[in-house]
């Protein structure tokens, strides 16, 4: 079953992409799109019937090379199970809407069947993305981590009559590959050290690692530390942290399903998927789980401050996607890595169902993409209205507070909130503003399309019309998962201890607290924790032979937390929903009068914290600068000068004195050759007994 669910979208692919012209267009995209709900349909079995133990399936030989032997093999596991639920359930409804999105997106000059070339991207990045979860070693995931890359950039750029496509997904190739630079590194190193790129061997090896130092750039590290922060770094790339998130925003160059499928659900989460896998390895990297923290919780308010401004409808869900990541990676840091595997499970739902809403809404108004040119549209798509209501009630955390009763992302949000209480002030009080300001430019999304007297062009808003049902299917049953998710699979992520032990399948080694830990769980949240509370949480870290880990004292403490706590997401929602209503519904003029009155933070959030700026003047043009200068000082005035000086000038004076030379007298040659006797003569007394 697992072999079928991996390979099924690589055969649609490459059918859909080189087999087109025989079955026919149509036919292309059906295929491709059945094989990926065949796998879909299969990942919930696995998903639902997973009985705790491991499968390790080999596929075939992939390399052997010395002491280097990686296999390429699936690794089933729960996180395993989690994640490909994720990428065929989205890919899957994906690739259903596309059949409506597309079918009328042909001015854009892409020629005979571009869309079997689409489907067929679509399914490429499905199979590599299948290809990084169901990885059993570090190459391996590798090889699918660079192939989400390669139809990443694929997809970004599918519109490549467009000048910003192309530099978009040129941009992103670029900035992953910095990311992925440092996975690379991260992966030499455990190689060097354990001999093995396999996840059972790294992670028995994981205690070791944390005794051992490690020479690199001049100086020493501890080799645990150093690798989890290579590691990160390479999560970093992927999931669009602070740094490495540039990219991301200008991905929205791809059609519409596209930043559903890559930059909302599946590619971005891979990041998270990583450190998450590597957990075992990163509770022996106390000060790289400290990095993830501090990156994490800034990314979620720098992002959050970002999309507060943005006018384009799919900006605006891109800078919430890169919100929502740093939640997932605060939660990986403080140790809950099941919180984080939740956060990112909740969010495929509502987030992939926010962007193709939003394409619905492009698809209504004729390819406008800019919300001050909306209003009033909930009378003219319904549908869509409702759905993209469901959406923002999940990620704004709607629910009763206090109880285990609200949409998904208010189960799983509050989660990592209690959680980043526990881990780390910082982290709490940034993902708390980061709430607030989450659900301000959410409802500021909903009452500026939705509400409101209709705005721009009036031909538009009258020939706007709800989107076929091929496109409003997908939007209903992402629906229910942003409604349930969190509900029914609470207590699994969260909610009760033993049943995530018993869910992820934690070895009793990596499982084991003692009622100690609980103790000092509540000490810790009471600001009593002593240090031998400290010496014991290391001793209680999980053993390098886990699959899987979390922290069980931060766990007892983020359920202990008081209730204040927890009741403060949803009172920073409330916040946020309250100033978007007065801010677009109760008096409209007030953001434009703000905007004027504090013109330098409005120009420093429209224009992103000037990192795009700030890239271009420290790398973007020097690197310009000194390509020109190899250019015409390196390759012009010394290769080339040195080439044309020998053509122009050494070459000619011999070729005139080999003229000369051939006088066509017999006298001449036979002087030259008494010259030549003399010479050789004189050689041989010289230095022919030597």
């Amino acid at each position: 079953m697992a072999q079928i669910i991996l390979f099924a979208p690589l055969v649609g692919a490459i059918l859909a992409g080189f087999g087109w012209r025989m079955m026919g267009e149509r036919a292309a995209q059906l295929l491709a799109t059945g094989l990926v709900f065949l796998a879909a349909i299969l990942s919930w079995v696995i998903f639902i019937g997973f009985d705790g133990t491991t499968q390790q399936i080999t596929i075939l030989r992939f390399i052997d090379s010395g002491a280097l032997s990686a296999d390429w093999g699936i690794r089933v596991d729960r996180m395993t199970a989690i994640m490909l639920v994720v990428v065929n359930s989205v890919s899957a409804l994906v690739h259903l809407y596309s059949f409506g999105y597309m079918a009328h997106d042909d001015n854009w000059g892409h020629g005979e069947a571009y869309r079997a070339r689409f489907f067929a991207y679509l399914s490429f990045f499905t199979f590599s993305m299948l290809a990084l979860v169901t990885s059993d070693n570090l190459i391996q995931m590798f090889f699918g981590w660079e192939g989400v890359g390669v139809a990443s950039y694929l997809l970004i750029g599918f519109y490549f009559k467009k000048d910003s496509a192309n530099a978009a997904s040129i941009k992103a190739f670029v900035v992953n590959r910095v990311g992925d630079f440092g996975f690379a590194l991260g992966i030499f190193a455990l190689f060097y050290l354990t001999g093995s790129v396999k996840f059972d061997d790294i992670f028995a090896a994981a205690p070791q690692l944390a005794q051992t130092q490690l020479h690199f750039l001049w100086t020493e590290w501890n080799a645990a530390n150093l690798i989890g922060v290579l590691l990160f770094i390479g999560a970093m790339g992927k999931s669009a942290q602070l740094f490495l998130h540039t990219w991301l925003p200008d991905a929205m160059e791809g059609p519409t399903p596209v930043s559903a499928l890559i930059h909302a659900a599946t590619m971005v989460t891979a990041g998270v998927f990583l450190v998450s896998r590597m957990s075992p390895l990163y509770e022996y990297a106390p000060s790289a789980k400290d990095m993830i923290v501090v990156v994490g919780a800034t990314t979620a308010f720098f992002a959050a401050t970002v999309g507060l401004v943005q006018n384009d409808i799919k900006r605006v869900i891109a800078y919430s996607t890169c919100s929502q990541l740093g939640y997932m990676f605060v939660a990986a840091g403080v140790g809950m890595y099941p919180v984080a595997m939740f956060h990112l499970f909740t969010h495929a739902f509502f987030k992939a169902m926010l962007f193709l809403g939003a394409g619905s809404v492009i698809h209504a108004m004729h390819h406008e993409q800019d919300m001050r040119n909306y209003g009033g549209l909930r009378k003219k798509i319904p549908f869509t209205f409702w759905m993209m209501m469901i959406g923002t009630l999940a990620i704004t955390g709607v629910g009763i507070p206090l109880t285990h009763y609200g949409f998904a992302g208010f189960l799983s949000k509050d989660a990592v909130i209690e959680s980043a209480f526990v881990g780390s002030n910082y982290a709490y009080v940034l993902l708390v503003l980061a709430a607030m300001m989450t659900s301000f430019y959410s409802w500021r999304l909903m009452f500026m399309t939705f509400f409101g007297a209709p705005r721009g062009d009036a031909h538009t808003h009258d020939h706007a019309h709800e989107s076929p049902l091929v496109m409003l299917v997908p939007l209903g049953a992402l629906a229910l998962g942003a409604i349930f998710a969190g509900m029914i699979w609470f207590n699994n992520f969260f909610g009760d201890e033993a049943k995530m032990r018993d869910w992820f399948a934690m070895e009793p080694a990596a499982a084991h607290q003692s009622d100690a830990a609980h103790t000092e769980g509540e000490a810790k949240v009471k600001g009593e924790a002593k240090p031998e509370d400290q010496a014991h949480a290391t001793e209680a870290a999980p053993a390098g032979t886990a699959n899987f880990a979390f922290d069980a004292e931060v766990l007892h403490a983020a359920h202990d937390v008081p209730k204040w706590v927890k009741v403060s997401p949803f009172a920073a929602m409330i916040l946020g929903l309250s100033l978007a209503w007065l801010f677009y519904i109760k008096n409209p003029s007030l953001p434009a009068a703000l905007a004027r009155q504090q013109a330098p933070l409005y120009r420093f959030l429209l224009n992103k914290w000037y990192f795009d700026e700030i890239y271009d003047a420290i790398f973007v043009r020097p690197a310009m600068w000194l390509g020109r200068q190899l250019w015409t000082k390196g390759d012009g005035a010394v290769i080339d000068g040195a080439l044309n000086g020998v053509a122009m000038g050494i070459i000619p004076m011999l070729t005139r004195l080999a003229g000369r030379a051939q006088s066509g007298y017999v006298f001449t040659y036979a002087f030259a050759m008494v010259l030549g006797i003399a010479a050789l003569i004189t050689w041989m007394t010289l230095f022919g007994g030597r």
